[in-house]
C-alpha cells in the first residue's frame, strides 16, 4: 500500500533562484527489510532541477552499513542510499561523497558497481590520449578490477557511512554499526532543503 502527496513549494530553486518555482512529490510505501519510507522527489518547473531522497518511517541514528563483495549472490543485495550518504571501496580507493547536488536511489550492489563504471569510463572520455596516459591507465586499471568483483575473482567491501542513518544495505552478510557524532560530522552531509523540514511539520 502506497499514499501520494504532491504540493507545490514556497521557495525559491537553489539551481535557477526563481521563487516558487518547486514542486515536491511525497510517495510512501514498504521496502522489504527497509519499512515504511518516503520518497521525496523535488523538481523546478523552471531550469528541470530536480532530486529524490529516501526517509525513513522510524528515526535513525548515524551508521556505516559494509558488505564484502565476494560471491554472485552479493550482487543483488537491494542498496538504499540516501542524499547524505558516502558510498566507499577502499580497497579499489574509490569514494563518492553526496555534495550540494547529491540524490538518493534504491539500487542493488551492482548497480552501485555500474554507477562507479560510469563516472570512471567519463573520467577516461574526458582525458587526451597523448597527454593523460597516467589517468587512462588508471582508469583501465579500475574498470577491470570491477569486472573481477563482479565475476567474483575479486572482493572487496562496499561501505555506505550516513550521518543520518537513511541508507542501509538489505542482506544477511551485510552489518551495520553506529558510528559517533564526531564521525558523522566529519562526513559530508549532503544537500539541505527546508522542505523537507516543512513536510516534517506538516506531518506533526
Amino acid at each position: 500500500m502506497s499514499d501520494n502527496m504532491e504540493s507545490m513549494v514556497e521557495h525559491s530553486c537553489p539551481i535557477c533562484g526563481v521563487d516558487n518555482s518547486l514542486r515536491m512529490l511525497a510517495h510512501t510505501s514498504e521496502i522489504p527489510y527497509f519499512g515504511e519510507h518516503t520518497q521525496i522527489t523535488m523538481s523546478c518547473s523552471k531550469c528541470g532541477w530536480r532530486v529524490t531522497d529516501f526517509i525513513p518511517a522510524e528515526g535513525k541514528k548515524p551508521g556505516l552499513w559494509k558488505l564484502k563483495i565476494e560471491e554472485d549472490a552479493h550482487l543483488n543485495a537491494r542498496v538504499v542510499r540516501s542524499s547524505s550518504c558516502t558510498v566507499r571501496i577502499s580497497e579499489l580507493g574509490l569514494e563518492v561523497s553526496p555534495g550540494s547536488s547529491s540524490t538518493g536511489y534504491i539500487s542493488n550492489v551492482e548497480g552501485v558497481l555500474e554507477r562507479f563504471c560510469d563516472a570512471i569510463g567519463t573520467i577516461r572520455r574526458q582525458a587526451d590520449s597523448e597527454s593523460d596516459t597516467e589517468i587512462l591507465g588508471k582508469c583501465d586499471d579500475l574498470l577491470g578490477r570491477i569486472e573481477l568483483v563482479k565475476t567474483a575473482q575479486e572482493a572487496v567491501t562496499l561501505e555506505l557511512l550516513d550521518p543520518v542513518g537513511h541508507s542501509q544495505i538489505l542482506h544477511e552478510d551485510a552489518t551495520s554499526t553506529e558510528i559517533s557524532e564526531e564521525q558523522a560530522k566529519e562526513l559530508d552531509p549532503g544537500p539541505v532543503y527546508p522542505v523537507f523540514d516543512l513536510g516534517s511539520e506538516e506531518a506533526n
